[in-house]
Parts: C-alpha cells; sequence; structure tokens
C-alpha cells in the first residue's frame, strides 16, 4: 500500500504535460501555455507557461502529495530549446512552492528504464509511451505521449 495519497508526473516544457493519480483520480493535462511576444530583439512569438491556469490545475492535493519533475533538457547546442526548458521549470516550480508538496526530480531514464525497458531513440520512445499509456489509462485523451501520468505510475508503485 503506497504510502502517499497522490501522484503528480510533470513532463517539462511548453509542449508537455501533468499526470495526476489519486486514490479515484487518474487526470492527464496539457501543460497550459500562452504566447506572447518574445522579450529578445527578434519579432517572434514564445510559448511561456500559463501559471494561472496551472495553479488551478494543481492546487487542493493533499500535502503528503509527491510531485516528480522531469529535469528540463539544457544542452548549448540547443540554446532556444534549453532556454524556454527552463523557463518552464522555474514558473512550474514557483507554483509547486505554493502547493507546498515534495518535489523529486527524476530523468526520463529512471522512470523508463522500467516502464519501456529496450525502447531507444526519441520517436519510438514517444510512440511506445503513447501506446503504453492508452492500454493503461483508457480513458485519457494523449497527444503525443503519456509520460506525466507514466511517471505518476512509476512513484505511485516504488512508492517513493
Amino acid at each position: 500500500m503506497p504510502t502517499r495519497t497522490h501522484y503528480i508526473g510533470i513532463d517539462n516544457g511548453v509542449s508537455g504535460s501533468l499526470g495526476i493519480l489519486g486514490p479515484q483520480l487518474t487526470v492527464f493535462h496539457r501543460t497550459p501555455v500562452h504566447k506572447e511576444r518574445s522579450y529578445t530583439k527578434d519579432e517572434k512569438n514564445i510559448s511561456r507557461v500559463d501559471v494561472v491556469e496551472l495553479r488551478k490545475l494543481l492546487t487542493g492535493y493533499p500535502e503528503d502529495t509527491l510531485v516528480l519533475v522531469e529535469r528540463p533538457m539544457v544542452n548549448p547546442r540547443r540554446f532556444a530549446a534549453s532556454l524556454s526548458a527552463v523557463r518552464a521549470l522555474e514558473a512550474t516550480l514557483i507554483v509547486l512552492e505554493e502547493c507546498n508538496y515534495f518535489i523529486r526530480y527524476v530523468d526520463s531514464k529512471e522512470w523508463q528504464s522500467v516502464l519501456l525497458p529496450k525502447i531507444v531513440g526519441s520517436d519510438e520512445l514517444k510512440a511506445a509511451s503513447l501506446k503504453l499509456g492508452t492500454e493503461m489509462f483508457p480513458g485519457q485523451k494523449f497527444k503525443s505521449d503519456a509520460d506525466s501520468l507514466l511517471m505518476a505510475h512509476w512513484a505511485r508503485s516504488a512508492d517513493f
């Protein structure tokens, strides 16, 4: 029997998702975002985490809730993507700190090695995540993968 009642998996980033598992609860949400003008000199828009909507999605769970946050991709060769990932992480952390949940960072390989063993390559992992998520959580609507719910399931199974 798990020692916690609720587990939240967060696939970090503006194209990520939130998966929430509780005793009688299974929820999957895309990370809420909004677009706004870039803070750089370039005439372009960027996506940012909508913290007001994120707060609504994450508020109200018991204090024993464990939140797993996937570490952001930080790669100097992918500077713009790294900046986006770090901005998303900071916005998410601010909301989580307000909720006072216990936060544990995970590398994707930690949970993938258990739930998606022997799958290699980003495209193959996304397809395998979508397939497994659809099988395990048939009532949920996934877009490209089920990573956040699979992370929450992995944490609940491991009883962190």
